[in-house]
């Protein structure tokens, strides 16, 4: 059987000298055993399977078959060498495969041997994070192949070494944002690169979803367009996880016909998966309940982190939120806390393991708590364990990768940074606080360990939500069910417009190019026009002003936020606009590395944020208030008791205090005032109002109503996708019993992008065929009061309560019989 590590260069470096851990097994026995009760819910063996390999590809040159045995890998899988033999002979090619299935050699074997063959021939390689562009760097660097010259060229990369790599590197790796920021727009700067562009990598492609994804997609047809005026026409590889129809999503992302590779045929290692629940705390940490909810109020997610003004709003990443998550009034023990000490237990155990933490700030907590726990039992243990998110500079986070692949770290608390494909060989055990949002990133996360063959195990770490509840109390919601399919929609006007527009400033617009950019493309265009944007000419469409267009790809909400410290003026991090109103608020307690630091000063206007040292024994949580408001009706439907809107709203929220929090206990200190300016999405909606009336004839009781409005919201704005070809995390939703704007039950549909995505015109357009399809789902799923597949939401603001699964039935009945088709 041929040895592979699979993806690294440095497998060998890693596993010297390390003595064994535990088995999986009777590691889960011993953290088991930790506790009074056992916390564990329930236990997955995923089985060891064996490898099939394949022969060499008859065109693959003897040196780089040397370069990869070298590596560890005497022979490809026989997936890698179908998807390799697809590419080198010209098709576009998808590998699907699960995690650590080794898709790196799918496609480093025919771009590799293409640079070898051809010494003019160039490859692209496009990661979505810096982390795995960087690791690609290494592997392919590892390989020692003359004349390839691999290089990153992103925002960390030096302006003095960029001129070289436009120059000399031939394979280039980089991110969509660069490509559309930085390579397009400087396209006669990298016209030999292009002109000789024989491959385009995408890796990790699954990640291209909803309006970033639609956006990469128009990003790509820019590249495909450059490359045609140059007389290139490179053969795209992508690699994506498992998920549902990778071929079609692949297409879509880039308008060529893609072959799909979805056989695994890697040998891997078995996994013992355990989901555990945290233990119920003592009555008396408990000491008050929460208020009872004004039925009247709408269910916006008060005191949810950004960026959800609204249930299923989108972040960057549905892992990629940026507060703390946990209640204020916890009924069980703080996931946060639990991943730490189960961190600090396996570190001990001498397992080296990777905690996967929601936010940026939890995992700077986890990753202290684990220190200061290890440091208590050993002293110095602590400094094996360190945390990783975004926002580190880029020495910062190429140091951890090292000292993590070369095991000087034995304990890692990442956020979703690193559950992309960054080669992390040596692993022994991955745990996950709180669930990602996904099932695919799920096994994205657990498939970090193990990545040698060797036996793994995955914890799944519920936080106290019903959400995680329900999932670790019903096992087949995770283990029975597939993963999702990949979504996005480059059709969408509010995306294909301002694509046009860039593309207009990179060279004029020629009626063949509309059809690359595909429907929409010449309506598009004609409103440009209309705009005054774009100017016809008998040679094609011309962009008018002096200036490029702003197109964010993802949306995050602003220009970086800079952290320094006021004492030395040394910069620590940066944090993403959207978020630096719940963590760089003045006063905030910021970690970085396991440092506190105090906020003293938020600059937005400079976008800078001064802080100091200082340790103190309380966090910070800040608190927003979030409302919706109805800026003007563009079309409605008036069915009797029910009305179906569509139009403009304003989604606002503002962060108005902060709590302090006893770090020991949890205990609240005091809540303190903050004077921050309100931020506003002015977006588009489509609503549907009831009267109360036709709600009691149909059997809700006024005290049900909220819960009814809210899981027909939830089950609404999950099923959307089937009709509006959207992601659940670009869309978001409010639901109230009394809307001041419409003075009746209501329940509301929005875009969660700056003047709308078209999501919600098409929901208005379908709405007849969209709400019986929820209606449907909800009345036909097999649980008893709601579950995460008919009206729970892994987005939901107020922790998915309240909700009654018979009364959004009972509402959807109202409205279907009322609504015309």
């Amino acid at each position: 059987m041929p040895r592979h590590d699979l993806e690294s260069s440095s497998a060998a470096t890693v596993s010297a000298g390390r003595s064994p851990g535990p088995a999986p097994a009777d590691l889960l026995r011993r953290l088991r055993a930790r506790g009074a009760a056992d916390p564990v819910t329930h236990v997955e063996r995923v089985p060891a399977r064996t490898g099939v390999p394949a022969p060499w590809p008859s065109w693959a040159p003897a040196e780089l078959r040397a370069a990869f045995t070298r590596r560890g890998v005497i022979a490809p899988w026989r997936h890698q060498a179908e998807a390799a033999h697809l590419a080198y002979e010209g098709q576009h090619v998808v590998v699907a495969t699960g995690t650590a299935s080794g898709k790196s050699l799918a496609y480093q074997l025919p771009a590799l041997a293409t640079l070898l063959a051809d010494p003019r021939a160039t490859v692209l390689y496009l990661a979505p994070t810096k982390a795995l562009a960087a690791d690609q760097v290494r592997a392919v660097a590892g390989l020692e192949l003359e004349g390839v010259r691999p290089a990153c060229y992103d925002g960390d990369t030096p302006r003095a070494e960029r001129e070289w790599i436009r120059r000399h590197s031939r394979f280039v790796l980089t991110n969509p944002d660069m490509l559309h920021h930085g390579i397009l727009p400087g396209h006669a700067q990298w016209s030999g690169f292009l002109r000789r562009l024989a491959y385009v990598v995408i890796d990790e492609c699954h990640t291209y979803r909803g309006v970033f994804g639609s956006h990469v997609a128009h990003v790509l047809r820019r590249l495909r367009r450059q490359c045609a005026r140059f007389g290139a026409t490179p053969v795209f590889v992508l690699a994506s996880a498992t998920s549902g129809d990778p071929a079609t999503a692949a297409g879509r992302l880039t308008g060529l016909p893609v072959t799909a590779v979805t056989e695994d045929a890697s040998p891997r290692g078995g996994v013992t998966f355990a989901l555990w629940e945290p233990p119920l705390l003592p009555p008396d940490s408990d000491s008050s309940p929460p208020a009872p909810r004004d039925s009247s109020a709408p269910l916006a997610p008060t005191g949810s982190p950004p960026p959800t003004p609204g249930d299923g709003f989108p972040s960057p990443a549905p892992s990629q939120s940026t507060g703390d998550h946990d209640d204020l009034r916890q009924v069980r023990r703080s996931a946060l806390r639990e991943t730490a000490d189960l961190l600090a237990d396996t570190v001990a155990e001498g397992v080296r393991t990777l905690a996967f933490v929601r936010s940026r700030k939890g995992a700077e907590v986890v990753a202290a708590n684990a220190r200061r726990a290890l440091d208590d039992a050993v002293p110095g243990l602590g400094d094996r364990v360190a945390a990783y998110r975004g926002g580190y500079l880029r020495e910062e986070r190429r140091e951890l990768e090292r000292a993590l692949l070369h095991g000087d770290l034995l304990g890692l608390a990442s956020t979703n940074a690193l559950e992309l494909g960054v080669d992390l060989v040596g692993l022994d055990a991955v745990l996950i606080c709180g669930y990602p949002g996904t099932r695919a990133s799920l096994w994205q996360q657990a498939g970090r360990a193990g990545r040698s063959g060797q036996e793994a195990l995955a914890v799944l770490v519920a936080r106290d939500d019903p959400l995680d509840t329900y999932l670790v109390h019903h096992p087949e919601a995770i283990f029975g069910a597939p993963v999702e399919a990949t979504v996005l929609d480059p059709a969408n006007p509010y995306v294909l417009a301002p694509q046009l527009a860039c593309a207009a400033v990179e060279a004029p617009l020629t009626p063949a190019d509309l059809a690359l950019f595909g429907e929409g493309a010449k309506e598009a265009v004609d409103e440009l026009v209309a705009a005054g944007a774009l100017r016809q000419r008998p040679t094609g469409w011309y962009w008018r002003h002096r200036e490029r267009p702003e197109v964010d790809l993802r949306g995050e909400g602003g220009a970086p936020v800079a952290v320094v410290e006021a004492s030395t003026g040394r910069l620590l991090g940066t944090v993403d606009g959207g978020s630096s109103h719940f963590l760089l608020h003045p006063g905030a307690v910021y970690l970085h590395q396991g440092v506190s630091y105090v906020v003293d000063q938020l600059d937005l206007a400079d976008g800078c944020a001064l802080v100091h040292a200082e340790e103190p024994d309380w966090s910070t949580h800040a608190r927003d208030v979030t409302d919706l408001s109805v800026v003007s009706v563009r079309s409605y439907v008036d069915a009797g008791p029910v009305g179906m809107f569509l139009g403009e709203v304003d989604v606002t929220s503002q962060v108005v205090s902060y709590q302090r929090r006893r770090i020991a206990t949890g205990e609240v200190i005091d809540t303190r005032p903050l004077d921050l300016p309100t931020r506003e999405l002015r977006t588009v909606a489509v609503w549907f109002t009831l009267s109360p009336q036709s709600l009691t004839l149909a059997g809700v009781q006024t005290a049900d109503v909220p819960g009814a409005l809210h899981a027909a919201e939830h089950a609404a704005i999950g099923l959307l996708p089937l009709m509006a070809t959207c992601d659940r995390w670009d869309i978001g939703g409010l639901s109230t019993a009394l809307h001041p704007d419409t003075e009746a039950p209501t329940v509301f549909v929005y875009d969660g992008h700056p003047g709308g995505a078209g999501f919600a015109e098409r929901a208005y357009r379908t709405a007849a065929a969209w709400l019986r399809a929820t209606r449907d789902a909800i009345a036909e799923c097999g649980c008893e009061t709601g579950c995460p597949s008919c009206v729970q939401s892994p987005k939901c603001g107020n922790g998915n309560n309240p909700l009654s699964k018979p009364g959004a039935v009972r509402v959807l009945d109202v409205v279907l019989a009322n609504l015309p088709d």
